[in-house]
């Protein structure tokens, strides 16, 4: 018998006969095919609900397009000019004030003459058996000005009509003192200025005879002999029977005779 050699099947070949059925399959080493380029290369998978990392940088402050405001003067004292005392005739001090603002603003010195102040206090009165707030001026007579003093603003003030002049030296009047203006103009705390209690101001005098309106001795007369302010009570003396009784009584049980 001739033997025939298979030419397939060659020493140091690479490939491996599969046997089955007759066919034969060639198995080779690949790598593996390199991943296709379709631009933009795959984001890395960032994991759901961390925040992400804060930068170094530091975030810039906002732009304040606002200018600042300079904070206001706590005492009316700290104001520009200085404060005068000018005597008017007495029950005139508005008309007055009116007259010295027109004069002020005709004569163009709104620069040298700055305010002009009637002081003023809340008080509380008895009208009507009632007790109510009424304002009533603190120095009737006499108004402020706050201004800076030379010719042109003397000659202004002085002669306004209602102006009597200047307290004080006629040629150099005087300025009232940071002590007397925060007196009498109050100093103001923070935002707020400094709140008091209305003070209550009698419409009797010790000695004036009043007429008692209320309690047992309603419709009799009698003298004020004293006024206490604190309690609200009065000691009226009383004619009864002849003779003068001190009784005490309220504000509201008497009026004006």
């Amino acid at each position: 018998m001739t033997t025939i050699d298979d030419p397939g099947t060659d020493d140091g070949d690479e490939s491996a006969d599969l046997v089955g059925g007759g066919a034969v399959i060639d198995v080779e080493e690949r790598e593996p095919a390199p991943p296709e380029e379709n631009g933009d290369a795959p984001e890395p998978d960032v994991p759901r609900g961390e925040d992400t990392p804060p930068t170094d940088e530091p975030a810039e402050p906002a732009e304040s397009s606002a200018e600042p405001v300079p904070p206001e003067p706590l005492s009316p004292y700290d104001l520009p000019g200085a404060w005068y005392v000018v005597h008017s005739y007495s029950g005139y001090e508005n008309k007055v004030k009116a007259n010295l603002e027109t004069r002020i603003k005709s004569m163009h010195l709104e620069d040298k003459v700055f305010d002009v102040v009637i002081p003023m206090e809340e008080v509380v009165e008895f009208k009507n058996g009632r007790k109510v707030n009424v304002l009533r001026k603190k120095f009737p007579g006499y108004i402020l000005c706050r201004l800076y003093l030379d010719d042109d603003s003397w000659y202004a003030v002085r002669n306004t009509p209602g102006v009597t002049g200047f307290v004080g030296s006629a040629s150099k009047p005087t300025p009232l003192s940071r002590r007397e203006v925060e007196r009498i103009l109050g100093v103001k705390r923070g935002e707020e200025a400094e709140k008091k209690e209305p003070r209550f101001k009698p419409a009797w005098e010790v000695g004036e005879t009043v007429r008692v309106v209320e309690g047992p001795f309603a419709d009799f007369n009698g003298v004020i002999e004293d006024i206490n302010v604190d309690q609200s009570k009065v000691r009226v003396l009383v004619d009864i029977f002849g003779r003068e009784t001190p009784v005490e009584l309220n504000f509201d049980q008497i009026l004006k005779y």
